[in-house]
């Protein structure tokens, strides 16, 4: 198998984050490892990295999302278009990628998964978070 490209394994994790939240919402006991294993042909540590990453920091990144959600909270989004918003609040706020990738990267899944609202709405909570992150980091 070729090598995957961040895109594709971007793609993968949101898939990841889709099942983990079925799972959840079911109340289905799950392993962390046998979801991305069921996912994943090979190993891979960006894909577990930014795994773990979203379910560790996940009360933090859904209240960013919240934040900047107008009268809207991330719980009634579709599990799709939690997931990509969830993967790209987590590499916006815990990795060096740069914000401008993150942000083109969640747009192109939204452009897939979600309608043309969803992905507005993606692009417009990613769009401040970069905003008041960057006017954070400034100070």
């Amino acid at each position: 198998m070729a090598k995957a490209t961040r895109s594709e394994l971007r793609e993968k994790i949101m898939t990841i984050l889709y099942q983990i939240n079925v799972y959840q919402q079911h109340k289905i006991a799950y392993d962390i490892d046998e979801v991305i294993n069921g996912i994943l042909e090979v190993d891979n540590e960006f894909v577990k990295d930014a795994v773990y990453g979203v379910m560790t920091n996940l009360d933090y990144i859904d209240s960013l999302a919240n934040k900047y959600l107008n009268n809207w909270t991330i719980d009634r989004l579709g599990f799709t278009d939690q997931a990509i918003i969830r993967l790209s609040i987590y590499e916006l706020m815990y990795t060096n990628t740069p914000d401008v990738i993150v942000i083109n990267e969640a747009i192109e899944l939204a452009k897939k998964y979600s309608d043309d609202d969803v992905r507005k709405m993606i692009n417009g909570i990613l769009d401040k978070i970069y905003h008041s992150k960057d006017n954070h980091e400034s100070k």
